[in-house]
Order: structure tokens, then sequence, then C-alpha cells
């Protein structure tokens, strides 16, 4: 789960809500028993805080909306799909370090 309440945790119900707004979306597609999911939580939360504004972050726990992550072809975790307009745009897997999400960023924002 998130702490930060600038994360904003994804369910199927408001998926299409959150992604199908102005700002980019940047979609974690995790799990609570995930490793490296839970050790890039705290970079996530960085990120949250720092591009305010710019693109939101949120998370979807592939367990409770496995049709979500079949929708988006995510056969391993974490995967990060950034949504621009509703749309999937962009996507990294794997625990990246800050420097990695800011490069993944900066090259489609």
């Amino acid at each position: 789960m998130a702490d930060n309440d600038k994360i904003i945790e994804l369910t199927p119900d408001n998926f299409e809500q959150v992604l199908g707004g102005d700002s980019p979306v940047l979609v974690d597609f995790w799990a609570p028993w995930c490793g490296p999911c839970r050790q890039v939580a705290p970079v996530l939360e960085q990120l949250a805080d720092e591009l305010e504004g710019k693109v939101r972050i949120a998370k979807l726990d592939v367990d409770q909306a496995p049709e979500l992550a079949g929708r988006f072809q995510v056969q391993s975790i974490p995967t990060f799909i950034l949504f621009k307009n509703g749309e999937a745009h962009d996507r990294t897997m794997g625990a990246l370090p800050k420097a990695g999400f800011q490069q993944f960023l900066d090259r489609n924002l």
C-alpha cells in the first residue's frame, strides 16, 4: 500500500477515471509479495512529491485486478506504464533506481 497520499491506489472501479485526466499517469503494476516492487516504493514516493503537477503516480495491485494486468500484457512485476490521455504511451519493467525513473519520464514528458 502507498503511504504517500500523493500516490493513487487504483482499482478496477477508478482505473478509467484516474487515467482519463489531463495529467500523465505513471502506473506501477505491483503486488505486496513482490520484493522488487517494495524496493521501488520509496523512490515512487519521492517522485510523487517532486513531480507533483507534472505527472501523477498510481499503483495497481495485480492480484486485486488481474483483468487489468492482462489487458496491458503485464507479465512480470514491477511493470511501469506511462499513460497519456488514457492511452498507454510507454513502459519499463524492473526495479529501477531513481535516475532510471527520471530518464524514463524525461523522455516521455
